[in-house]
């Protein structure tokens, strides 16, 4: 048996090795993106720690639901294909809240990034309840990458969530989505990155007999779509008419 101190060690240990959000990089990002954001606007939601987050909400009007913007690795809520994201699908009737995700330091890697997973979720919370305190019914995310992942851990962890839908762009975990109460989309490019490739055939059987859910894989685009932009706005708007 340990002894008491061999445990505490232990304990200190694996403290020492739990990687924090870097809330100095966000603030970067928050002074970069705020000054030039032309749709939509800034709101701060506030975490149980007292941190304030930034999320950009573009509101729609006469809206047929709220969507959830969830970035990945290390970016912000108004990066690339999520800014097309969050600005394209309010042009098609959607609200968009799109959510500053954890960051870590620059030189971390995606294995760093599951200990950010308890306060991603809780952000994803935060955004859910915000939502729906302005009245929004129907909740659906949409993310990418990093993204997708840190949404899985929150909806595992929260089954009951209410969630009418979830866009899960460029999954590359192993992971089945047999539990997900919701309709999934799992969408991915022809040229994705090998972990999303490699564990597609997988991800695609889990959604096997879940009813409005399904797999597409779009020709020649690549992790990001570059210069896909009209085809991640088509396959995710209409997978979201068909379904809520």
């Amino acid at each position: 048996m340990k002894t008491p101190f061999l445990l505490l060690m232990a304990l200190l240990l694996t403290a020492a090795n739990v990687q924090a959000a870097d809330y100095v990089r966000e603030q970067k990002w928050a002074d970069e993106v705020v000054p030039g954001v032309v749709v939509g606007d800034p709101v701060y939601l506030e975490q149980a720690n007292a941190h304030k987050f930034l999320t950009l909400l573009t509101e729609a009007p006469k809206a047929k639901a709220a969507l959830i913007i969830v970035h990945g690795i290390g970016l912000h809520p108004d990066w690339g294909m999520i800014g097309v994201l969050r600005s394209q699908l309010a042009d098609h009737g959607y609200t968009t809240l799109s959510v500053q995700m954890p960051v870590l330091a620059n030189e971390a890697v995606a294995e760093n990034y599951p200990d950010t997973f308890p306060e991603a979720a809780e952000r994803l919370q935060h955004a859910v309840d915000f939502l729906q305190a302005k009245g929004y019914k129907k909740i659906a995310i949409v993310s990418h990458s990093m993204g997708s992942r840190m949404t899985y851990a929150y909806l595992a962890k929260r089954p009951d969530a209410p969630i009418a839908a979830w866009v899960a762009i460029g999954m590359g975990a192993d992971i089945s989505y047999a539990a997900m109460k919701m309709p999934v989309l799992d969408l991915y490019g022809q040229n994705d990155l090998p972990q999303v490739l490699s564990n597609a055939s997988q991800r695609g059987a889990s959604l096997k007999g879940k009813a409005k859910s399904r797999q597409i894989v779009v020709p020649h685009a690549d992790h990001f779509f570059d210069n896909r932009d009209a085809d991640l706005i088509k396959n995710v708007q209409s997978y979201l008419e068909k379904t809520l």
